[in-house]
């Protein structure tokens, strides 16, 4: 990896952040996708341009997978790929909340090296290397240290279907933000505990929150306990699990074992 990929990442998610608060708060054009797959926003769309330049005009080498872009298997075989959601939390930005994020990060090969998460509303930048601690705004972050009882988990409502645990409910408090990139940065700077999606997660949404939660001193793995794997041909994860080592241990042994089916393609 290019010592400076870091830097351009920074660069672009602050590019982003000021193209997305121009249509932010200002009734912006918005569209279903299709399949059921969510809305979309001329706002998404115009990130997702102007990174797709700039990014791909520095790293022309590089692979491109984007939440707003058609997929090309070209990027199976780069050796490096970028991973991008131009806005993650698309509802909360037409709601005009400010928890939405701009997500970028690098693979090389099915391993996340570079990461930055930007909330531009909130200016708000988290940033990790691969062989460096996550930061926020610069500064060092840490996660908690809190124990499984009452431990707050940010999640949506499907993770605390009984179906997902061993007998009853588990002690944990749910607690919901819109951009699943935010909740891996929230996690990873110990403002909550854990996170948990028990759906299949794109790796757009978790790319880069996955490496700064790392980074931070989090373990983070999918359902069944595996280390995620990145620029897969189906580019999801079998859900996911990310808390401190010893928090995580905990849930994972309180949820209903999950089957450990074939890892993702690659």
């Amino acid at each position: 990896m290019p010592a400076d990929d870091l830097s351009l990442l920074e660069r672009a998610a602050r590019e982003a952040g000021e193209i997305a608060l121009r249509y932010w708060r200002r009734d912006p054009q918005v569209w279903d996708k299709a399949d059921g797959a969510g809305p979309v926003t001329e706002a998404d769309l115009a990130v997702n341009a102007h990174l797709e330049q700039m990014l791909r005009a520095a790293r022309p080498d590089y692979g491109w997978l984007s939440e707003e872009s058609p997929d090309d298997p070209a990027r199976l075989a780069a050796g490096h790929c970028f991973v991008i959601d131009p806005i993650d939390g698309t509802r909360a930005f037409i709601d005009g909340q400010a928890g939405f994020s701009v997500s970028l990060a690098i693979a090389r090969g099915h391993e996340i090296v570079a990461a930055v998460v930007h909330l531009p509303a909130q200016d708000l930048t988290y940033t990790a290397a691969k062989d460096g601690p996550a930061r926020m705004n610069g500064a060092v972050i840490a996660p908690s240290d809190h124990g499984y009882e009452g431990a707050t988990v940010l999640s949506g409502k499907p993770a605390f279907d009984p179906v997902h645990w061993r007998g009853s409910a588990p002690p944990l408090q749910r607690a919901f933000r819109p951009s699943l990139a935010w909740r891996l940065c929230l996690v990873a700077e110990g403002r909550f505990d854990a996170t948990l999606s028990v759906r299949p997660a794109w790796e757009w949404d978790i790319a880069a929150g996955s490496l700064i939660a790392a980074r931070a001193g989090c373990l983070v793995t999918d359902l069944a306990g595996r280390a995620l794997r990145f620029n897969t041909a189906s580019a999801l994860s079998d859900g996911l699990i990310v808390a401190p080592p010893a928090l995580h241990g905990r849930i994972i042994a309180a949820m209903t074992p999950h089957p450990a089916g074939p890892a993702a393609a690659t």
